[in-house]
């Protein structure tokens, strides 16, 4: 079953956690905290149109619903937004993975997350394991069916 994307609690939250148009990965993590049974979840976004090719993405889902504090700043149809879930983490989870990268890290910025290597290659990068590549794959077709130009307009 497809999750639906819950319209009304993604502007809601967006507005409750201040979110910025280029910090979806930051977003999802505020939003991820402010959120009560949130799952934070990383992978590709999908819709009509520029720029023609899956963009890697964060948003939260709760129950069913996905819940994208992006949503406002994307200025699309958010009927015609599909989601590629490749990573799913508890608001534990990702705090403790969090800590353990600025602790490791420091200089990098810790999100997004992309688990333990080995890591695949999806589109021209090499990120993420297995899961990655496979939601970046689906996303990839679905861009290619909603982009196809020798579709038919009517």
């Amino acid at each position: 079953m497809k999750k639906l994307l819950d319209e009304p609690l993604s502007i809601e939250i967006a507005e409750r956690v201040n979110s910025k148009a280029s910090t979806p990965f930051e977003n999802a993590f505020k939003a991820a905290l402010a959120t009560k049974g949130a799952t934070y979840v990383q992978g590709f976004l999908v819709s009509p149109g520029k720029p023609y090719r899956p963009i890697e993405h964060s948003w939260i889902e709760l129950d069913e619903r996905i819940i994208d504090p992006t949503l406002p700043q994307l200025q699309k149809n958010p009927q015609e937004l599909w989601y590629f879930p490749a990573q799913s983490l508890t608001v534990k989870k990702l705090k403790a993975i969090i800590e353990e990268s600025k602790e490791d890290y420091p200089e990098d910025e810790p999100l997004p997350v992309y688990g333990d290597p080995p890591y695949e290659y999806y589109g021209d990068v090499m990120l993420g394991g297995q899961d990655y590549l496979t939601a970046y794959q689906a996303a990839e077709a679905k861009c290619k069916e909603i982009n196809n130009p020798n579709a038919d307009r009517n």
